[in-house]
């Protein structure tokens, strides 16, 4: 997995930080779930995280929960769908900001993710997170 972060989104900050790690995603009931666990390294830091993402078959959409081991705690689910964007609602730093993820060019070998806020009811979206995903060969 390939990551580029914005750690500081929402404060006109354009200062992109990038990670180099490895993902392991498990298929859950069927395809309807399933649990990513990541383990990355940057210049400063290294993140472990954990991804649940539930599909609803009701709305088409699913569900993005997001922790890292640095607090322990599955935050408000981020909406997305595969290849079109979903908005959700999100609080960050006190504010509530409308939080959009997009899968895209997913193959039975990769897939790419983007994450974007925004903090003026979709008026303007920043791009914060933009993952890249390929599958290790044994």
């Amino acid at each position: 997995m390939h990551l580029r972060r914005l750690p500081h989104p929402l404060t006109a900050s354009k200062k992109w930080v990038e990670f180099e790690g490895r993902a392991h995603v498990r298929k859950l009931w069927n395809g309807r779930a399933n649990l990513l666990e990541l383990k990355l390294n940057g210049p400063a830091c290294h993140i472990e995280g954990l991804s649940l993402r539930l599909y609803n078959p009701e709305s088409g959409r699913w569900s993005v929960y997001f922790a890292t081991s640095g607090d322990g705690t599955l935050g408000t689910p981020g909406g997305s769908s595969m290849a079109v964007a979903n908005s959700s609602i999100r609080i960050l730093r006190g504010k509530t900001i409308d939080v959009h993820f997009v899968f895209s060019d997913v193959t039975e070998n990769s897939f790419d993710g983007e994450q974007s806020f925004s903090a003026d009811s979709d008026k303007n979206w920043e791009t914060n997170w933009i993952e890249d995903f390929s599958r290790a060969t044994p």
